[in-house]
């Protein structure tokens, strides 16, 4: 069986607070694009009761037992009599990109798995599995667009729709880990729920709608800042880095 797990933006991203676990509590509103897709193909492993996975496309960087495709069949393999399995995934959405590729794998791995094996687990089983593998994997299990609250892992169905418009994306070919990001950022106080703020007219976005990432990323990165003002000198009605980078989406009209 074969899927194509998609990418996803970030539309705004305000860091709250830090967590006495160490976590962060933020706001985002995740969106998600499917113009960018891995290719994840699932089948039985006849030759042994284990997982054997491979890829292809962007060079995977790790351990593959560190990979969230199969830390996500050995989640449900913990629970469930599930036979072995190869896993090949093409690569194809930036690694370190904040386009939440490897969430989107993990995700469509627990939903293949869930078909390929009959499980019968319903989405909200499936987000309870997914919120194990990493905060914004759960969102890919519904993949729709949702306000993202807490540690990035709880959400709340919001309504948005920008199918009007075109959204290009823009990978300066730079990985920016996520612990990279955090350390740079600087809490600030917050004037507006960012829900309130994506109600205003999209041409509104540019001077309210904020990435708190954005200004430690880019004083170190000047190419990811370069890239968001040149989508806006091409007409862009709002741009943006996604997540804790260091793609750069901009939103045009069709």
């Amino acid at each position: 069986m074969i899927v194509f797990p998609n990418a996803k933006i970030n539309l705004g991203l305000n860091i709250i607070e830090k967590r006495q676990d160490g976590f962060h509590n933020i706001e985002s509103v995740f969106y998600p694009i499917f113009h960018l897709k891995d290719i994840l193909e699932i089948i039985r492993n006849t030759d042994s009761n284990e997982v054997l996975f491979s890829s292809s496309g962007i060079t995977i960087p790790g351990n593959i037992n560190e990979n969230l495709c199969v830390k996500a069949y050995q989640l449900l393999k913990s629970d469930f009599n599930i036979p072995g399995v190869k896993i090949h995934l093409h690569k194809v959405i930036p690694i370190g990109a904040g386009l939440g590729g490897g969430s989107s794998d993990a995700a469509f791995t627990l939903k293949l798995l869930n078909a390929l094996f009959t499980l019968n687990l319903s989405e909200d089983k499936l987000i309870a599995y997914a919120q194990k593998l990493g905060s914004d994997c759960a969102f890919f299990i519904r993949n729709k667009s949702v306000y993202a609250y807490n540690k990035g892992d709880e959400f709340k169905d919001i309504n948005l729709n920008l199918d009007n418009y075109k959204i290009d994306l823009v990978f300066p070919n730079i990985h920016v880990s996520t612990k990279e990001a955090y350390d740079g950022i600087k809490i600030r106080k917050r004037n507006m729920d960012l829900r309130e703020q994506l109600k205003l007219p999209i041409d509104h976005w540019k001077n309210v709608i904020k990435n708190d990432f954005e200004a430690f990323i880019f004083s170190k990165y000047r190419i990811i800042e370069q890239t968001k003002l040149a989508l806006y000198k091409q007409g862009a009605i709002y741009a943006s880095m996604t997540g804790s980078g260091s793609a750069v989406y901009g939103i045009f009209k069709k």
